[in-house]
Parts: C-alpha cells; structure tokens; sequence
C-alpha cells in the first residue's frame, strides 16, 4: 500500500435489518479508521430498486447512529452511479480487458451445461471475435480475465490467498439490460471514494480475487484486504433466527446499551490480551486489523449480559431513566410528572442485578405505583395482628429517623429490631410486601431512600389501615 491516508467503509445494502455481523464489520472499520486517524465513510448499496426504500435505507442510518459509528462523509449511494459505472465498462472496453458478449440466453445455457460436463469454467466464444462480426442485437460486457497464471489476495486477515486463474470465469460487468453488476460497481465505488482497506466478511473473498483483476485491469491501487470470520451461534452453526436476534434494532428492543454491544462485538474476532472490558477509547488505541483472528466467532449470550450489566452499573442513571421511560411508556404504563426524576433517584439501588434495561424497567414498577397500593394475597397474609402491631412501632421509629439515607435507615431498621427483641427477618418481608405492593423491590433501606419519607411511611400508614 502507499501511504494514502487509511479509508474504510460500510457497504450494506438496504434490506429491512442491520443484522449484526454487518454492525462488527461496521465497528472494525470505524476502529481501524480512528486508530489510524483516518476516515469512515458509508455507502448504501441500494441497486436492488424494490428493497431500497426511505424506510429500509433509514434503518441503516439508525442502526449506525444508535451504535455511535456514523459516517465520517455524506454517504454515498451506489445507484446514482450507475453512468460512472458504465463510463469505467467503456474504459475496459478500449483498454481491450473487456469484451462484448453476444451470446442469447439459450446459448449461455449451452455452454454452461458443457463446461459443467467438462469441468471448467464458462468462456464465451466471443472472447477474441472481431468488433466487424459484431451483430445488431443486445449484448453483455464481460471482464477479460488472465487466463495462466494465479491471482494472489493478500489478506490482512487470512494470509496471502491464491485463485488460480484458469478457475475464473469472464465475470459480466454489464447486463444486456444496460445494468452495472455488483462486482463492478464495488470496485469503482471503493477507488472513487479513496477506500484503502475493504475490510469485509469472508463471504465476500472469493469476490476478491476478481475485483483484483478489475482494479489491474484499470490500472488502479489495490486496497488491503480484510476478509472478517462470520459470527455462528453458542452450538458453532451459522446465526439464525433460532439463535435469538440478529438485527441491532432487536438488541436495542432487548434492553442492550450500544456501548456493551460495541465491547462485545470488538471481541468477536478480536481481542487485547485478557481484557475483557474496555472503553472505545481503549479499543481504538488497541485495535489493529491485522490482531484480527480467521476462526468464526460464536455469539455468547452469558458474556453479553454480564457486558451489559457492566455498562447498566456504569451509566448516567439520568440517561437510564429516559430509556426506562420509554420501555414504560411502550408497556402504556402512565408516567406522572417527576417519575422520571424518581426513576433516576431510584436506579443506583437496583440496577446492580440487572442485565437489561428491559429488566431496570421491571425493577422500578414498585416506585412508580399510585397510592393506596393493591397489595397481593401473600402480602395480606402477611399482615397477622403480631406483625401489624410490629409495623405499627417501625412506622413511630421510622418517623423519628433524621438521616433519611441508605446507612441511616439501615442503623434505624437494626436498632429497631435489637430493641423488639426479634430479627430482621421478622418483619422485613411483609415490610417489603407494604413498600413494593409485592413488586421486586431492592433491599429495605434502598427501597426506603428511593421512595422518600413521606411515601414509605405513607404506604406503611395504607397497609395498617385496611382491614384486619
């Protein structure tokens, strides 16, 4: 390679989901390009006219900017190309490295029944035939591949890769329709764009080997390969549906945060050492493509949570309440003004078990209840004469407490209990139960700071009032 200042880039196509071996592409070409200093661009692939729409192209958009990697440049559409695609097939043409084919539909189909039979690629016989035998009917424009010799991928990832020449077909560059194919279109897009490193699945190595021959053919700098290994389940098969979600909009649905997703797909093919959790500041200064392993990665649900339970804890849990909020607000839960505050002041006494923001949602319903609280059968069991009377003191003591605080109430609950001659355990669960109205609530002192004085000793007064 020169010394061109590194560009890399996404190239998905527009099919409803990002899947999520497309977002661990996307974040190995964004560290790659910050770790240089250089740049990461986005192209949309939206050639297949029926799937691209608005609503499938903004799911790209989306997918990149919740996973905070968007485009370094205005993104770049490939079917607004289509006349430069064209002009670089007329270019091969007069450079004589490509050549019209004539042949009909049925006749290709003879031909590739013969080279099945005869164990070698399709050549058209219209590889050398002279511009004068042309006839006056549509016709494909095919790559005039080298027919000796190997063409050599040299792969950051894989090592240098070998096609042995006689193996590749005459690759069509343009349909008979006028059409650029895919092949093409990617090559020119990548030069014109500046791109030095396509840094890809390995899906897409085979495809190398002839782009190779187009970038020769043209006479322009090939970049740096880098063919990433798929992502397969836990059992080692390719993802699938039956794996759980593959679509970065489900991860988000799930109750992921982007930066766990962005540590943990770092670590699907890649990794530094033993570590396995680091900011991005700490990937991008880490990160090399050339770090980056040839075996599949397996998706791992259990390393996942316990990522994100990492990031749950580490988070602004202002940030939390809004996404709880929202979690809420699409269960038609019915926020009153200032329960988002509330759910903010309550989030650092329940997030620690935690694995998803889906489960944060659940853990703050409790604070969140109107009063007087529906309590559940069990708690209602609960409430003996013994145990009200009992209640009926903590709420006196509870009311003398002046350090409404986590270690206040829990010296307060203790001295309680040494001075009733009973343990904790005595009270503590239908305690509980009347706090949460039987939702899971952290421990007493937590729940207690987190709804205030006035609503816990409020939720004590509605219990010890119902009948007994």
């Amino acid at each position: 390679m020169s010394d061109r200042p590194v560009r890399t880039r996404i190239a998905p196509s527009p099919t409803g989901m990002m899947h999520i071996g497309t977002a661990r592409t996307a974040l190995f070409n964004w560290l790659f390009a910050r770790h240089t200093g250089g740049k990461f661009l986005l192209r949309v692939e939206d050639t297949d006219r029926e799937r691209s729409t608005d609503a499938a192209v903004q799911v790209i958009f989306d997918g990149l900017s919740w996973l905070g990697m968007e485009s370094d440049e205005p993104p770049v559409f490939q079917f607004a190309r289509a006349d430069r695609h064209r002009e670089v097939v007329a270019e091969l043409e007069t450079r004589g490295q490509a050549y019209r084919d004539y042949m009909t539909a049925e006749e290709l189909e003879v031909e590739r029944e013969r080279a099945r039979a005869e164990g070698r690629v399709v050549r058209s016989p219209w590889r050398g035939a002279d511009p004068a035998t042309w006839p006056d009917r549509p016709y494909a424009v095919r790559l005039k591949s080298p027919l000796d010799g190997d063409t050599v991928v040299a792969d950051a990832v894989k090592g240098d890769v070998r096609f042995q020449n006689s193996g590749l077909d005459d690759l069509i560059l343009l349909r008979s329709d006028g059409n650029p194919t895919y092949n093409l279109a990617v090559v020119v897009d990548d030069h014109d764009m500046a791109i030095t490193h396509v840094i890809r699945g390995d899906d897409h190595l085979n495809n190398a080997a002839r782009q190779t021959i187009i970038y020769q053919a043209m006479d322009w700098e090939v970049p740096v390969w880098a063919h990433l290994p798929l992502i397969h389940g836990p059992d080692g098969a390719k993802l699938s549906k039956r794996h759980g979600a593959q679509a970065v909009s489900e991860f988000d649905g799930m109750g992921y945060l982007p930066e766990s997703l962005r540590n943990y797909l770092a670590k699907l093919g890649w990794g530094h050492g033993d570590d396995e959790i680091f900011s991005d500041a700490q990937a991008i200064e880490w990160f090399d493509i050339k770090d980056v392993v040839s075996a599949a990665a397996r998706l791992d649900w259990a390393k996942l949570n316990h990522l994100n339970n990492h990031y749950i804890r580490e988070a602004d849990p202002v940030r939390l309440a809004a996404l709880v909020a929202t979690i809420l607000k699409g269960r038609d839960f019915h926020l009153r003004q200032g329960d988002e505050t509330l759910i903010a002041g309550l989030i650092p006494f329940v997030r620690d078990g935690v694995k998803t923001t889906l489960e944060l949602a659940d853990a703050v319903i409790f604070s969140l209840k109107s009063r007087p609280l529906e309590l559940p059968s069990k708690a209602l069991e609960q409430l003996t004469d013994e145990t009200r009377a009992r209640l009926t003191r903590l709420r006196l003591a509870l009311a003398q407490v002046t350090d409404w605080s986590v270690p206040g109430l829990e010296v307060a609950v203790r001295a309680f209990a040494e001075a009733d001659g009973v343990g904790i355990g005595k009270f503590g669960a239908p305690l509980r139960s009347v706090l949460s109205g039987g939702s899971p609530a952290p421990d007493l002192a937590g729940t207690m700071t987190a709804l205030g004085r006035d609503e816990s000793l409020g939720r004590i007064d509605d219990a010890l009032s119902l009948p007994a």
